[in-house]
C-alpha cells in the first residue's frame, strides 16, 4: 500500500465520523479576504504561499512545538500571499483548530490543506475559516473531482486542484481550474524532484487565464528562481519555513522576479 492509499483509508474512517457529527454550515460563514487567484495573477514577483506543518510521513517531526499563530504572523508581516494550514491529524500533525486560529490571526487568504474525499471536509474548511480549498487530482476519480470543485466554489470558496504529471493537469482543465499547483513531491513514495514542474510547465496552458503553482521541495532562492522560471507565478513551502531560524528573511528570499508568462 502506498503512502498516499493509507491517508485515503484514513481519510474514509474520518469522514464517517464527520458525517455523524454534521453541522450546517452558511455561505455566511466564508470569511471576507482577498482572492489568491487575483494576487497571484496580478504579481510580478513569485508570491509565497507559506505553510504551517509540524511533520509530514516523509520527514517525522518537523516543528511539533511549533505555534500557529506566532508562525502564521511571521509569514503575513513576510509578505506571504496566503497561508497553508494542514488540517491532517495523524500523518501532519495539524488539526481544524489550528486553522481557526490562524485564520482569525490574519487577514490574508487561509489555504486549508488536506485530503479532501467529501463535502463535509469542505462543510468544516470553510467552518474553520478557510478561503481556498485543496483538490488532490490523484486522490479523487474525474466524477469526484468535478463534484467537490462545483461544490466548494458554489460556497464561494477558492480552489487550489494539485497535479503532478500531464494526465492529471488535463484533468484539472477538464474541470476549468483555474488554480493549478504542481505537486514536486510523489505521493505515493513522498520523494521530490522540481523536474516535475518543468515537465507540466511545458504543456500548461499560460495563455489562458489560470494561475501555475509550483509545491514541495523548495528549500532556496535557487530554487525558486528555478521554478519561476519554468512559469510559476508562486510557491507552496512548508518544511524550509518551519526549519528556519529567520522566518521574515528565508520567505523574502523566495520573492524572485517573476519569469514566465504575466497574464
Amino acid at each position: 500500500m502506498t503512502i498516499l492509499e493509507k491517508i485515503l483509508e484514513v481519510k474514509r474512517l474520518e469522514v464517517k465520523q464527520l458525517l455523524m457529527e454534521e453541522q450546517v454550515v452558511s455561505c455566511e460563514t466564508l470569511s471576507k479576504r482577498a482572492s489568491l487567484f487575483e494576487t497571484l495573477r496580478k504579481s510580478d514577483r513569485l508570491e509565497v504561499i507559506s505553510e504551517m506543518k509540524r511533520a509530514s510521513p516523509s520527514k517525522g517531526m518537523i516543528a511539533d512545538q511549533a505555534d500557529p499563530v506566532t508562525q502564521a504572523t511571521a509569514y503575513e508581516r513576510a509578505g506571504a500571499a496566503c497561508i497553508s494550514v494542514l488540517t491532517d491529524k495523524q500523518f501532519f500533525k495539524g488539526s481544524f483548530d489550528d486553522l481557526t486560529a490562524v485564520a482569525e490571526a490574519v487577514q490574508i487568504p487561509i489555504l486549508c490543506k488536506d485530503f479532501i474525499i467529501h463535502e463535509v471536509q469542505i462543510d468544516r474548511a470553510m467552518e474553520a475559516k478557510a478561503s481556498v480549498i485543496l483538490l488532490i487530482v490523484a486522490a479523487l476519480d474525474d466524477m469526484t473531482l468535478q463534484r467537490l470543485h462545483t461544490y466548494a466554489t458554489g460556497k464561494g470558496l477558492e480552489v487550489l486542484v494539485e497535479v503532478h504529471n500531464a494526465k492529471e493537469l488535463s484533468q484539472a482543465l477538464k474541470i476549468d481550474a483555474e488554480l493549478i499547483g504542481v505537486n514536486n513531491r510523489d505521493l505515493r513514495t513522498f520523494e521530490v524532484d522540481l523536474s516535475r514542474t518543468e515537465e507540466v510547465a511545458r504543456i500548461f496552458p499560460f495563455n489562458e487565464n489560470r494561475v501555475f503553482i509550483s509545491e514541495s521541495g523548495i528549500m532556496s532562492a535557487a530554487d525558486a528562481k528555478r521554478v519561476a522560471s519554468a512559469g510559476a507565478s508562486a510557491v507552496l513551502v512548508g518544511e524550509s519555513l518551519m526549519r528556519s531560524d529567520s522566518v521574515e528573511d528565508s520567505l523574502r528570499s523566495l520573492q524572485v522576479p517573476r519569469g514566465g508568462v504575466l497574464l
